[in-house]
């Protein structure tokens, strides 16, 4: 192996890019070791030409009926830098964690940078019968704009107390059965419910909370979406860290991802039954949630598609469009990658196809149905001019036609078993979890499976999520075409700046495809 170090320089001169070219045989890999920044302000947000201003606009012209579902109707979407995190942001409905964990969050920032947060946890994932409630006070610090995750900030936290309450004689022996005595002080059968005890205090030395594997490294990045009505409304969103998949690695992992969002008590989407009842509950008095019918088994017929521009850990901004044929058991997916976080300057885009197969309801996330996906064909479409360059100079036969990459046009991988660069192999199986259930607007969402932290795939059984992501809006039936509209929006966005030799969107790029590869040199999840 060879290794060669130099620096590259945009045209920003506060930005310097420090490549290592990696020469293994014939195939040349960049790998961003890392990125050095200078300016005089806290708040001096990466410039042109990653071109991210303090006050972020989204408007974009997506195919009203199935492309970015919260974009139609002329809704437009801020977010600054640093956010204004001020006021109190509640759940709007039963959350899943990793694990499973089932919980609802009520979160309470105060201009003096103080800050109060409520966990509420549950036995069941329509959050009916509570367990047990976290209630934390600490400190919070706005740090800078992130480097790694774009459009997000880094925080620095410290956390001051955090008590536990019981609810509940019978289910009390989940949690407290982690705990040693020296930390509560009382036996499991001494335990009240309702009583606060204390698990962490930092003054006086009590630490608790390791037994538990808790952990609040969710405050480390935070990002505030606006959604500005047509009716002159508002909806406000507080994105938080990722939780990690791994629950032993929670308690020191550092987010690069989101969570699903709480949104602003006083600016929520209406109706939200869960958000009035999450916002009056108190550590002593937990939400109950109405129950929400699922649908068991999920109906998966027809299209589904992404409601927001969706992140995942390892900076990979993304859209997703499946269809489902059930007579068939066949699917197919578009993954439409981006550089930003609203989606508007694309990098590339994954269409893959296969069948499924159903399983039986999930034993351990009530709710949720098994399924086993097997990915049999790729094809792949990049949209910038650097990327087909890289791809054009890999190994023959590892990643489609050597040479035969160019900008906005497609290319199948399926004669090479998918693509090494990419992390696509195949054919590929994975284990899937699925739920549908409705929205407040009574429109069909459908939930699969969280995606593992560590950039792998779901390929054997035991790896089969428990969790889900961002949920998707059923939009219509499965010969519904791609929208015309949104290819071709891709397309003129990648048009103007195929001929840049370098972008630091690309190096974004690259980023999330090396940490995926060489994390676990598994298939591209999809």
């Amino acid at each position: 192996m060879l290794c060669l170090r130099s620096k590259l320089v945009t045209t920003d001169p506060n930005c310097v890019y420090l490549i290592e070219i990696v020469i293994t045989g014939s195939v040349l890999v960049f790998l961003v070791l890392a990125v050095l920044v200078s300016g005089s302000k806290l708040w001096e947000v990466p410039t042109a030409p990653l071109g991210f201003s303090s006050n972020h606009t989204t408007s974009l012209e997506w195919e009203p009926q199935c492309q970015f579902r919260h974009l139609q109707d002329g809704v437009r979407i801020t977010a600054n830098i640093p956010p204004k995190l001020e006021g109190n942001w509640v759940s709007t409905r039963c959350e899943v964690r990793p694990g499973p964990e089932f919980l609802t969050r009520s979160y309470t920032f105060y201009p003096s940078h103080l800050f109060k947060a409520l966990q509420h946890y549950y036995t069941d994932s329509g959050c009916e019968e509570p367990t047990y409630s976290l209630v934390v006070r600490g400190k919070l610090r706005l740090r800078q704009a992130s480097w790694i995750t774009r459009g997000a900030t880094e925080t620095e936290h410290h956390l001051h107390k955090v008590g536990i309450v019981i609810h509940s004689q019978g289910v009390m022996h989940r949690p407290a059965a982690r705990l040693p005595p020296v930390c509560v002080g009382l036996t499991l059968g001494g335990m009240v419910p309702g009583h606060l005890y204390e698990l962490y205090n930092a003054q006086a030395g009590r630490d608790c909370l390791g037994a538990l594997g808790f952990s609040m490294m969710e405050l480390g990045l935070v990002r505030v979406e606006t959604q500005h009505q047509p009716h002159g409304g508002l909806v406000q969103e507080l994105f938080l860290g990722d939780v990690h998949t791994d629950w032993t690695k929670r308690t020191y992992y550092r987010p690069t991802g989101y969570q699903q969002p709480l949104q602003n008590a006083m600016h929520h989407i209406h109706p939200c039954p869960a958000c009035a009842l999450v916002f009056r509950a108190t550590e002593q008095r937990p939400p109950v949630l109405p129950r929400v019918p699922a649908s068991v088994p999920p109906s998966l017929h027809g299209r589904w598609v992404s409601q927001r521009c969706e992140a995942r850990p390892a900076v990979l901004f993304l859209t997703r469009d499946f269809i489902f044929r059930p007579d068939e058991h066949s699917w197919e997916g578009f993954y439409h990658h981006y550089s930003d976080p609203s989606c508007s300057q694309p990098t590339f885009t994954l269409q893959a196809s296969g069948h499924y197969a159903q399983g039986d309801p999930s034993a351990k996330v009530a709710g949720g149905t098994e399924f086993v996906f097997k990915v049999t064909r790729v094809s792949v479409t990049i949209l910038e001019g650097a990327t087909a360059r890289v791809l054009n100079e890999t190994r023959r036969g590892s990643c489609g036609k050597v040479g035969g990459w160019e900008v906005g046009v497609e290319q199948d991988v399926t004669p090479t078993d998918g693509c090494t660069v990419l992390g696509i192999k195949l054919p590929h199986k994975e284990y899937e979890l699925f739920k549908t259930e409705m929205d407040h607007r009574r429109r069909p969402l459908l939930f699969i499976g969280e995606r593992p932290t560590d950039g792998s795939s779901p390929d054997r059984p035991h790896k089969r999520p428990t969790s889900y992501q961002a949920p998707m809006v059923h939009c219509g039936e499965e010969d519904a075409p791609m929208s015309y509209h949104h290819t071709n929006q891709l397309k003129l966005a990648a048009s103007g700046a195929k001929n840049l030799p370098w972008q630091p969107s690309f190096v974004l790029v690259l980023v999330s495809l090396l940490l995926l590869w060489y994390d676990g040199g598994t298939a591209h999840s999809v």
